[in-house]
């Protein structure tokens, strides 16, 4: 099959083309024209001269031209020349430079450097200058030899095999002060390993959404909107470099710490809130680590135990069905904040006494203990998650000494506690108040599950 021809018509020619038929634009399996959302944005185009990518065609043997790709594009030129349409009066970018021609004194033409408003005009309202510019602007054409409908058909769908930009990746193009940054930000090991966004996600510009979110949360949160547009217009004019510096660091922070366990948190609907708190976390000097740990607790067992004022847990509050409301995003961090700071603040007071319970309890050297102690932590929180239940009694704060001292009695003798947890957090869903008689309860159950194994 020849390639297609290309073809270059003045704007004027083209259209009528149009209207005397020698160009289709109503082929059978052509979907109807979708002009409107475009035709303020290419008169802009045509009037300061700037590019429109070429409109295809198909021509059949009798040299009857069909478009295949670009129907909006030219019922919008259509509309614009012949149908008597006014541009928006909220168009962008609506004051035209043009050449004014006039003459001076003497009767010799002159042109003057001049602009024009085209905000609620017609194409009948443009003075004679931007007429002509619009009628001589050069539309390119690509044209496919030898068609039937069927071929037609064919070129119709191979080409509009593509999806309009949505409200993200429209917003995305207000932020060109920092969007080469925010690109470069997502490319972190934090999205790769870190967090739970699909490709699908990726592809709709969830992500940089998040990241001016996050920015508008941590730096200029009264001037909060749920409009992406206006989120991203806001971050262009009143951002800095510095806000964006900040914003890396800690996701690059963040990426060392978070792991498999607590990614989920960070999903495309709280991702802002969470990296937000982590700025908050990271003004109290504290070594990062325990952001994690404060994030495993609350996704174990702290997001069941506070309510707002309205009686809602974290995961239920939401105002009209929306979580980008700002009264909802300053609940929930209210809510974050308060609890991670009672969770840091209580981890200060127990970890003073935890220490002395483990060594005391299991004839260790305290040295060691405090050498390992963030092992166990670690450790205990990875066991409750894959062997005890949410809700069970046997999770409650009041009962880790305990179950710490089982997990450094573990690493004592060398034993996986595993299965052995998940049966006996079956049989019991209660502890004793004393932590050294419960810690040597568990242990027997342990010791006389180990037999049995052995047994077997």
């Amino acid at each position: 099959m020849a390639r297609p021809r290309k073809q270059t018509y003045p704007l004027e020619t083209y259209l009528n083309k149009n209207r005397d038929g020698d160009i289709s634009n109503d082929a059978d399996t052509q979907r109807k024209p979708a002009w409107k959302a475009i035709v303020n944005g290419l008169i802009v185009t045509i009037l300061t001269d700037d590019y429109i990518p070429p409109i295809i065609l198909a021509e059949e043997e009798n040299s009857q031209l069909h478009i295949t790709d670009g129907g909006s594009r030219t019922a919008a030129f259509m509309m614009y020349r012949y149908g008597n349409y006014k541009i928006a009066s909220s168009m962008e970018n609506s004051m035209i430079p043009y050449k004014k021609k006039g003459r001076d004194k003497r009767g010799n033409i002159v042109w003057e450097d001049t602009f024009f408003d085209i905000k609620g005009t017609t194409y009948d309202q443009l003075p004679s200058e931007l007429k002509k510019k619009f009628n001589e602007y050069q539309i390119e054409t690509v044209i496919h030899e030898h068609c039937d409908r069927n071929r037609i058909a064919v070129y119709i769908k191979r080409y509009n095999e593509h999806s309009s930009m949505n409200t993200n990746q429209k917003a995305f193009t207000y932020i060109d002060k920092f969007a080469s940054r925010i690109r470069r930000i997502m490319e972190s090991k934090f999205f790769a390993d870190c967090t739970v966004y699909s490709e699908n996600d990726i592809e709709k510009g969830v992500m940089e959404r998040m990241l001016v979110e996050t920015v508008m949360c941590i730096n200029h949160f009264d001037g909060w909107s749920k409009q992406a547009k206006n989120l991203f217009q806001y971050v262009n004019i009143h951002g800095t470099e510095k806000e964006f510096q900040v914003l890396e660091d800690y996701i690059d922070r963040l990426g060392k710490l978070v792991t498999e366990d607590i990614k989920d948190l960070f999903n495309k609907k709280d991702t802002f809130i969470f990296l937000t708190l982590f700025d908050r976390f990271a003004k109290l000097g504290i070594e990062d680590l325990r952001f994690a740990e404060f994030l495993r607790a609350f996704k174990l067992q702290l997001r069941e135990t506070r309510r707002n004022h309205d009686g809602l847990l974290f995961d239920d509050i939401k105002q009209n069905n929306s979580t980008k409301d700002k009264s909802v995003i300053a609940d929930k961090l209210n809510m974050l904040e308060e609890l991670m700071k009672e969770y840091l603040h209580r981890e200060e007071q127990v970890s003073c006494t935890v220490e002395s319970f483990l060594a005391e309890n299991l004839s260790m050297d305290i040295r060691e203990v405090q050498e390992n102690l963030d092992l166990y932590q670690a450790s205990l929180d990875t066991l409750l998650e894959k062997s005890v239940k949410v809700g069970s009694r046997l999770r409650d704060a009041e009962n880790r000494f305990s179950l710490l001292a089982m997990i450094a009695y573990s690493y004592e003798e060398d034993q996986d506690l595993d299965s052995w947890m998940e049966s006996y957090a079956k049989k019991n869903p209660a502890y004793f108040t004393d932590q050294k008689k419960n810690f040597n309860h568990m242990r027997h159950a342990f010791e006389r599950y180990c037999e049995r194994e052995r047994k077997k």
